[in-house]
């Protein structure tokens, strides 16, 4: 069976992608930053490899890239991310907690990209996802406000966008999404789907997946988002 690459595995749609992708069989390498303490991660049946990493300690990320140095990857899904604080304005920013901010949601995936490129490289599928959101969409941010949040999310869009032209000789597939206004700590209740509903959307795309897709920016549903 494929073998897929999870981080912030234990809790909202990374959690999902875990629950969905073991329920079907794959084999699944899970990370989270406290593996002593997964929460519902460690309920999930099915073949679940639970790995400590937090992705903004590059070395955590160097010595888990030795540790899985023979261990081919299918899916990759760079989705450990944070929104950060809420009601900032540009007159009273936050600017050390925005540095925190894209330190996780855009230098980190490039960090894990980079470390199991190998991995997707020596994979069937070879398929590299990243988590972003419409919220970094350049084209569609013309309501101001969460300027952290969207910056970091454009940033990514820009830094994967890159990534998957310098990897072409690796022939990966290179792929963001948003996915969708999901009822998790991060979206809230309020928000319009399920993280199921998320990620069985997500799923199919990532299925549907082709090296015609590489770099470009898609919706959970599939359909293209302007970058």
């Amino acid at each position: 069976m494929p073998t897929v690459f999870i981080t912030g595995a234990n809790r909202g749609i990374g959690l999902e992608f875990v629950r969905q992708y073991g329920t079907d069989g794959w084999t699944v390498i899970a990370t989270c930053r406290n593996p002593i303490a997964p929460g519902q991660l460690a309920t999930i049946p099915g073949d679940i490899q639970v790995h400590g990493l937090d992705v903004n300690i590059h070395e955590q990320v160097d010595r888990l890239g030795q540790d899985l140095d023979d261990t081919a990857i299918d899916v990759l899904i760079n989705n450990a991310g944070i929104f950060g604080p809420r009601g900032m304005s540009a007159e009273n920013m936050d600017y050390i907690k925005w540095e925190q901010v894209l330190r996780t949601n855009t230098l980190s995936p490039l960090k894990v990209a980079t470390t199991f490129a190998k991995n997707l490289a020596a994979g069937q599928q070879k398929k590299l996802v990243t988590i972003s959101s419409m919220m970094g969409s350049i084209t569609q941010g013309n309501r101001g406000s969460d300027y952290i949040y969207r910056s970091s999310k454009a940033a990514v869009n820009m830094v994967m966008r890159n990534f998957s032209a310098d990897a072409l000789g690796q022939n990966l597939i290179v792929a963001n999404f948003h996915p969708g206004w999901v009822q998790t700590d991060m979206g809230g209740l309020g928000a319009a789907i399920t993280p199921t509903e998320s990620v069985i959307g997500l799923r199919k795309c990532i299925a549907g997946l082709t090296k015609e897709d590489t770099g470009k920016y898609f919706n959970y549903d599939g359909n293209p988002i302007a970058w």
